[in-house]
């Protein structure tokens, strides 16, 4: 579907300091591009410096737009930075009709591998500037959440074993290191790594195992460029399951590297499953979404069809 631009507003939420500046340094341009690319746009920038303000913003924009869509109009949210604000404006525009244009600045830039946005900002800004938008799904995960929350929406993969370690660890590290800072977190975690025990539930049936990881996914990357569910598909109604059974660290250090281009997939230890719902339980789990922390388990994990409107590239 394609977007006219007649006087509606385009709201651009930012996280200057995304990207360790990156985000700052480009704003100019990607301003500039969208008002050379819509003219007849008007175009809100709101530049944010904590999470909270970020939500909050981005919350009240789509309730804006919302209200403005029942006058004709067709205003959208515009996000840019890395991975924890997209999170931020899925979660906002999820189950209306505003569209969500990304525009990635950070270090990861999952969410764009996984809907097919370009990982370039300009790029990206021009999938804006043509308007097409495609409807896909969402991962709706409800438990006891982080910041008192039950419910939360996920654009791409839910990680409680090794991986979420990693990501947790990555996110408190002093190093920034671009998508580099994951791998040494993973080489880290990696010394004293043991298999966790996990419960739990696949569209009703029960599963008790021990395993690296079970990473739950919507769309397929993580890390910084890891291919985690890599068979996922954002408009097949489904969820992606990717268990890694217990190896050893050697060779769970053998995999890693293979999962930025999704050929650890091929190793016996690898399953991969798809579901509707799943109820991830387990001893010493902690569960990750979109690069941010979600919450202790159990989590509920349900894949929602048809929940979010984004600019995408015309096919």
């Amino acid at each position: 579907m394609a977007l006219r631009y007649d006087g509606s507003a385009l709201s651009l939420v930012v996280n200057p300091s995304a990207g360790g500046g990156r985000a700052g340094r480009l704003l100019p341009k990607v301003t500039g591009a969208l008002l050379t690319g819509m003219p007849g746009v008007s175009l809100r920038v709101f530049q944010t410096s904590t999470w909270a303000e970020a939500r909050l913003r981005c919350i009240e924009i789509v309730e804006r737009a919302e209200a403005a869509r029942l006058g004709g109009g067709t205003d959208s949210l515009l996000v840019m930075g890395g991975d924890g604000m997209m999170h931020l404006g899925l979660n906002a525009a999820a189950n209306t009709g505003v569209p969500l244009g990304l525009v990635p600045a950070g270090r990861g830039n999952d969410f764009c591998r996984g809907v097919g946005v370009p990982t370039q900002p300009l790029a990206a800004v021009d999938a804006v500037v043509g308007g097409h938008t495609t409807r896909i799904d969402l991962m709706s995960a409800t438990g006891n959440l982080v910041d008192g929350a039950e419910h939360r929406w996920v654009g791409s993969i839910v990680s409680t074993g090794f991986d979420g370690r990693v990501n947790y660890r990555s996110n408190h590290s002093k190093m920034r290191l671009g998508a580099l800072t994951y791998g040494f977190s993973a080489l880290a975690e990696l010394s004293s790594f043991e298999p966790l025990s996990y419960r739990m539930v696949i569209d009703g049936v029960v599963r008790e195992q021990t395993a690296m990881f079970i990473a739950v996914g919507n769309a397929g990357w993580f890390g910084g460029g890891m291919q985690g569910c890599p068979r996922a598909s954002v408009t097949d109604g489904k969820l992606d399951l990717t268990v890694i059974n217990p190896v050893s660290r050697m060779t769970l250090l053998r995999l890693l590297p293979a999962m930025y281009t999704g050929g650890f997939v091929t190793d016996p230890a690898v399953e991969l499953l798809t579901a509707s719902e799943v109820v991830v339980d387990g001893d010493g789990l902690y569960a990750m979404a979109d690069g941010e922390e979600l919450g202790a388990v159990p989590v509920t994990l349900r894949a929602v069809p048809d929940t979010l409107t984004l600019y995408t590239p015309a096919s």
